[in-house]
């Protein structure tokens, strides 16, 4: 019994020398600890330990049992300093200080899909949001002729502190569009004779087009070879774009809706982006493929089929419609099944 008291005493002692100054250096870069809804001291400790924030979970457990803090912590996720005592960590856990709003904008996501998701994750008016956007001197600054910043608030996954603003917010996102623009790339621009913001609205339509990423450089190639030839660019992405809701499927009477987006209608390169690229795209966009191909149609499986001539694209395209028929019928056939099991009577208990 002695011996058991002794060890609890030496552990007591160690959570204390341990928690009572800093785990580490405060110059180490802040870490980001998430703790869901319900989470307990001990999962929060792990977490903690985990992001390097803690060197032993076990001890940190006893500190806060000493401290009478190991309960009632609140979620969410944190940013935390890697050199703040366990007390520190301990008061923010309960107090919910350090808890910021993450915002993940996926590849591809346009500013009708990243306001709303704003505005959300920052409580705040979707007006401000709105305003935020169209900013003329964040225009300015990006060199961006349109009335939006669309196609350059990067795609990423955002750490915001409760309280920031809508026009902070897209800054921030801007800003780390202009970080992830690469000086070698505005060298290749030169090289290619297009501005930066051609670049980014061809990108885009490549990011809302591509379903592989080993396709990416091949359709960026199909669009610079289209606009070298003068041909409409036709992509399906800038009708959707164009249009005022979206369609799950492209009908001829949707290709001919008046809008300078329209690449059915209207030659060359629409207006500006129609979506937020990443830098897959933009490097594929940068360094195409040399490949002859004009053409390609995309198949059910997400892949595409690159063809260099008219007569067989047109080949292509109806084996492609065959192959949605197929899935298209295969669907409903599913549907109706899954119809037939909720309408089914239940088998009486005997």
């Amino acid at each position: 019994m002695c011996s058991a008291v002794r060890a609890r005493a030496a552990a007591v002692a160690a959570a204390v020398a341990l928690g009572g100054g800093a785990c580490g250096t405060t110059n180490a870069a802040p870490a980001r600890v998430t703790v869901p809804p319900g989470a307990t001291m001990r999962a929060a400790a792990e977490s903690l330990h985990h992001a390097g924030v803690i060197r032993s979970s076990r001890f940190f457990q006893l500190y806060a049992k000493l401290r009478g803090t190991d309960r009632g912590i609140k979620a969410g996720t944190y940013v935390i300093q890697r050199g703040a005592s366990w007390g520190a960590v301990l008061s923010m856990l309960r107090n919910g200080r350090g808890i910021v709003n993450v915002v993940t904008i996926p590849e591809g996501f346009t500013l009708a899909q990243i306001e709303p998701l704003l505005a959300a994750k920052l409580s705040v008016a979707a007006d401000s949001v709105q305003a935020a956007v169209s900013d003329t001197a964040l225009l300015r600054r990006l060199d961006i002729p349109t009335t939006t910043v669309e196609g350059y608030l990067f795609p990423d996954t955002y750490f915001f502190p409760p309280g920031t603003a809508a026009r902070s917010a897209v800054l921030a996102m801007a800003r780390r569009f202009e970080q992830r623009w690469r000086p070698e790339w505005s060298a290749r621009l030169d090289t290619l004779a297009v501005s930066r913001h051609d670049l980014v609205t061809i990108a885009s339509i490549v990011e809302r087009e591509a379903k592989r990423p080993e396709e990416r450089p091949v359709i960026a190639a199909v669009y610079w070879n289209r606009l070298r030839r003068g041909m409409l660019l036709q992509a399906d992405p800038t009708v959707q774009y164009a249009l005022p809701e979206h369609q799950t499927r492209l009908l001829s009477k949707h290709l001919t809706v008046k809008s300078k987006y329209n690449t059915y209608r209207y030659p060359g390169l629409p207006p500006g982006p129609i979506a937020s690229p990443g830098v897959a795209s933009l490097q594929a966009t940068l360094y195409p493929a040399n490949v002859p191909y004009l053409y390609f149609v995309a198949y059910p499986d997400g892949h595409h089929e690159f063809r260099g001539k008219l007569e067989e694209h047109q080949i292509a395209a109806r084996a492609a419609r065959r192959a949605w028929d197929a899935v298209r019928k295969q669907r409903r056939l599913d549907s109706l099944k899954a119809i037939a099991v909720q309408r089914a009577p239940s088998p009486q208990r005997k």
